[in-house]
């Protein structure tokens, strides 16, 4: 089974190192920040790939199944650092869990990085620093 984790590729993503470092982390916008550091470490490895396994599941109904697995997966750690920037109280008012996890998983998503930094040819410093600061606008309550 492919996996993207790197180093950490045998280990579920809820107990690898990133993700600890970022559900430990108190302040809501370095969380956002840190996660965003993240999504580039894995997109810059594995972003092409990722976006070519997008465009097979099309076709091919194993990828399929790879695919739908990936997405899942993105959406799961979507949820779960909506879930602990709403438990520490600083998730925008006006958003419900699942509105901040759908915003949160579609900027996170793959074909975002394929479509600034490969098509638009955006650096990945400049996709790493717009991801944080669209997550910080969008999912941040005014007092964070």
């Amino acid at each position: 089974m492919t996996r993207f984790g790197g180093e950490e590729e045998a280990v579920p993503v809820f107990e690898r190192a990133w993700f600890l470092a970022v559900a430990e982390e108190r302040d809501p916008e370095r969380k956002l920040r840190l996660f965003a550091a993240q999504s580039l470490r894995v997109k810059a490895g594995s972003g092409a790939l990722l976006e070519s396994i997008r465009h097979a599941s099309f076709t091919d109904s194993e990828i399929a199944t790879l695919w739908d697995d990936i997405e899942t997966k993105l959406l799961d750690v979507a949820r779960s650092i909506v879930t602990q920037l709403s438990d520490g109280g600083a998730l925008a008012a006006d958003l419900s869990i699942a509105d901040a996890t759908d915003i949160l998983w579609t900027l996170n998503h793959p074909t975002v990085w394929h479509l600034t930094v490969r098509a638009r040819r955006w650096t990945p410093e400049r996709y790493e620093r717009c991801l944080g600061d669209v997550l910080c606008t969008q999912l941040l309550g005014p007092s964070t």
